[in-house]
């Protein structure tokens, strides 16, 4: 449970409203333990009248002692109105308090979540599972908050109620008090077994569930594959057996719980039963009154429900320690690239110097980069070709500092990447991925993602550069379309040049582009190069490639194969050279 304490900030962060809600749970608790004190002295009050009244007789005094008992009677009733009224009250004003102060612990642990999320590598990415990465913002959180606040809400509720109908049971009779008290631990401990049993079976049932749902999620996605291969009834019969354990584990889930309710009216009724023989061989004896048996037998029912809940709250509580630890191991990863104190910060030129460069991914053990050595002066056109494998991309990634290189160096303006301010560096690098990813918004959204408060003028413009403007004015609601997820809705072609459109409406000195045209035909990566060509003539551009742009002129042309460079010079110098290169550009021609 020790992992429960790293929530002691966001507790001193609400500490009024936390202390709030334990004034309240008091009060409200205050006003739960004195009815059976009213019922108490009401029914010795009306036995005792009716005692008087039956001596008494038929005489002109027992009007008046049934106008007293009436009295007393109507009397309590109104008391006993106010007193559920007041209680009902603050215990609104105690869920005010400590469940929306859940709520609030809750927003600030995924706000905090999500901040580290952004922080973390590319490197954290690429070993870890975007399910579980999600899990701890939804399910684990979730976990916490129940305990943030139904179960310490709940727990709060015990102790107090608790304390208060022990002293006023022993109050009365501390002998009573045992004989009546005995069962309700038996029903603490019972219940907490069954929930530890629950909570086993419900995690089994869990992942039972998951494994179902992507059994189903897969037969969806693959139902072409599995039409063509005739593969309905193997799937069918796989999909049934998986269904057939989960009804069996749910089932047993039901046995389980129907335990429950039997067990806490067995215990309830043991507890009475005790109370009445008890209580009535004490008034008998002339030891308490029969009004007192009344109130132990309302004070145990009071205490039902909270002592039964010990077993949920519990449950609640080793949940949110696990759920805790697994936020607070992810919390306390620290991100290996960031920037230095003393960052430096200044509008980017465009020189890029590659400096004996080596570059190995961590995760892979992979050699992408081998003694790499380019530099690029600025406003250079600069074409990286070579076969996939190569280290092409991997050179973009370094470039950005997704990566820090183990063994060289990466200038940029001349300044060490790794001393330049991280966000100012990327804000002004533009770069369209190898894989296009687009978010499920609007057409117009997805082009002004990380450029500000693009105006449609500009957003058409650049839309125009990319050469899918008139695409975009075709689809039903043009550039307010929603792409859908991760743009669905549009083809490889358009997603490509969407990003590329993307890419050129943030404000940027150095532009690479990887791999990001081929999915697009000739005609259209002529329209799209010569815009390039048209409004990036100051800027920097890095083409990344595995086809040879013959129309594009540039600065130099880098041919690498494992992490090396095999052939640098212009298109003339290389074709001349005939080389790997030209072996390209011949087959290429070819086509």
């Amino acid at each position: 449970m020790k992992e429960l304490l790293s929530l002691n900030k966001y507790f001193s962060k609400y500490k009024v409203r936390f202390g709030l809600g334990i004034l309240f749970v008091t009060i409200a608790n205050v006003f739960a333990v004195l009815p059976p004190v009213v019922i108490r002295s009401v029914l010795d009050q009306v036995y005792e009248n009716i005692a008087l009244y039956r001596l008494i007789g038929e005489s002109s005094l027992s009007e008046v002692f049934v106008k007293e008992i009436m009295s007393v009677v109507m009397i309590s009733g109104l008391i006993l109105i106010a007193f559920a009224l007041t209680r009902g009250i603050f215990m609104f004003f105690m869920r005010q308090t400590i469940i929306v102060m859940s709520r609030h612990i809750e927003y600030d642990q995924k706000n905090e979540i999500y901040d580290q999320y952004q922080k973390l590598d590319t490197a954290f990415f690429k070993t870890h599972q975007t399910g579980d990465l999600m899990s701890r913002m939804s399910e684990d959180v979730s976990r916490v908050r129940m305990y943030t606040g139904p179960a310490i809400m709940y727990t709060l509720n015990l102790i107090v109620l608790t304390v208060m109908s022990v002293w006023g049971m022993f109050r009365v009779s501390w002998e009573l008090s045992l004989f009546s008290l005995f069962f309700l631990p038996l029903l603490a401990f019972s219940m907490i077994r069954i929930n530890a049993v629950i909570n086993k079976r419900s995690g089994k049932i869990q992942a039972q569930l998951g494994g179902l749902t992507s059994l189903a999620q897969e037969a969806f996605s693959g139902i072409r594959v599995i039409k063509s291969y005739v593969q309905e009834e193997a799937m069918q019969q796989s999909f049934e057996a998986a269904s057939k354990n989960y009804r069996k584990s749910n089932i047993d889930l039901a046995k389980t719980e129907a335990m429950y309710t039997p067990l806490m009216g067995l215990f309830i009724g043991l507890s009475l039963i005790v109370t009445i023989f008890v209580g009535g061989r004490m008034v008998i004896a002339n030891q308490i009154t029969v009004g007192n048996i009344a109130e132990f037998i309302i004070y145990i029912s009071m205490l039902t429900f909270p002592v039964s809940t010990l077993g949920w709250t519990s449950s609640m509580m080793q949940r949110a320690a696990a759920s805790q630890k697994r936020i607070n191991d992810f919390l306390n990863i620290k991100p290996d690239i960031v920037s230095p104190e003393t960052a430096y910060s200044a509008p980017l030129k465009g020189d890029i110097e590659f400096r004996e460069v080596s570059f190995t991914y961590p995760h892979t053990g992979i050699k992408a980069i081998d003694h790499f050595d380019l530099k690029i002066r600025a406003g250079e056109k600069v074409a990286i070709i070579g076969k996939t494998g190569s280290g092409k991309s991997t050179l973009s990634h370094l470039l950005f500092r997704m990566y820090d290189v183990q063994q060289g160096s990466v200038l940029v303006d001349g300044v060490d990447i790794k001393d330049w301010h991280l966000k100012h560096l990327r804000e002004q690098i533009s770069y369209v991925p190898q894989e296009v990813f687009l978010f499920s918004d609007t057409v117009a959204a997805n082009i002004a993602f990380g450029a500000g408060d693009k105006v449609m003028t500009e957003v058409s413009e650049v839309a125009k550069a990319a050469h899918i403007d008139r695409e975009i004015r075709g689809l039903k609601d043009g550039y307010e379309t929603i792409v859908g997820e991760r743009g669905i809705m549009l083809s490889g072609g358009q997603k490509q040049r969407v990003s590329i459109a993307r890419a050129l409406a943030k404000q940027h000195q150095v532009l690479i582009l990887d791999d990001s045209i081929s999915a697009v035909d000739n005609t259209t990566e002529q329209h799209i190069l010569a815009n390039l060509q048209a409004n990036l003539k100051e800027q920097t551009v890095i083409i990344i490639t595995h086809r040879i742009f013959k129309n594009w002129d540039f600065d130099q042309i880098i041919v690498m194969d494992d992490g090396r460079i095999i052939e640098r010079g212009t298109h003339e110098e290389l074709i001349a050279a005939k080389g790997y290169y030209a072996e390209i550009y011949e087959y290429q021609v070819m086509q």
